[in-house]
């Protein structure tokens, strides 16, 4: 009895190693699989924090020259694996790391939010100005809204990363809006993506979303020149002084 309990003992063991050398292969593949994946994803996270450091800068800067932070706040993100997948298909281009690095720009996403349509375009210009920053393509729907009512400025950059084995160009996305801006645009994605509303109550709701777009439009313009004012009377009062 003794001997056959060894016996199972030893198998029992035996069986188990193999498992645990089959689970510790499997790992490995896995890691290396995921690897190069996770090194451009990493890239792409580089990339967005170098971007939102130049901004944080230039807001320190300029808010030195001036009597308010131009720049309210900056949000970013990556996209998901599984969204990087499905845009690729969609466009029918390979699914490849390569594929990612040349077709998709907007893989890293940085937003920035001003307090008025114009630290927008003083910020744009200073952004650009940096040696390191290229700029790609820019659609201004805030001069040109869409039909929808959207309005915010895009850039799409390239700007270089320092990893372990090198510098890296990343293509990175920069929208640039009001607060009025980004309230609308936050409303709106939800309506579009909102699949239980019925055809006749999604259309009425995105014309009074046009509406609230071209009222918000006008609170933009109406608030910086009351910032406008505001300046220029203190200017004169100074000089009076």
């Amino acid at each position: 009895m003794t001997g056959n309990n060894t016996k199972k003992t030893a198998s029992a063991s035996s069986v188990q190693s193999e498992t645990e050398q089959a689970i510790e292969q499997y790992l490995e593949q896995l890691h290396a699989d995921f690897d190069p994946v996770n090194n451009m994803l990493m890239n792409y996270r580089c990339a967005v924090m170098e971007v939102e450091t130049k901004f944080n800068i230039l807001n320190n800067r300029l808010s030195i020259q001036g009597e308010h932070n131009p720049i309210e706040s900056i949000k970013s993100r990556i996209k998901t694996l599984d969204s990087i997948i499905r845009k690729l298909e969609k466009n029918h281009w390979p699914i490849t790391i390569e594929s990612v690095e040349e077709n998709l720009k907007d893989v890293a996403g940085v937003r920035v939010i001003c307090s008025f349509v114009d630290d927008i375009y003083r910020i744009e210009e200073c952004f650009l100005a940096q040696e390191d920053v290229t700029l790609i393509t820019r659609k201004d729907y805030i001069r040109n809204p869409k039909p929808s009512g959207y309005r915010s400025l895009h850039l799409i950059v390239k700007t270089p990363v320092y990893t372990e084995i090198g510098k890296k160009d990343m293509f990175v996305e920069v929208q640039m809006r009001t607060i009025a801006m980004d309230f609308w645009a936050s409303l709106e994605h939800k309506l579009r993506y909102k699949n239980n509303l019925n055809t006749q109550t999604a259309e009425q709701l995105a014309k009074e979303l046009e509406a609230c777009a071209e009222e918000s439009a006008r609170l933009d313009e109406k608030m910086l020149q009351i910032r406008n004012h505001i300046s220029e009377d203190g200017e004169t009062v100074a000089r009076n002084t």
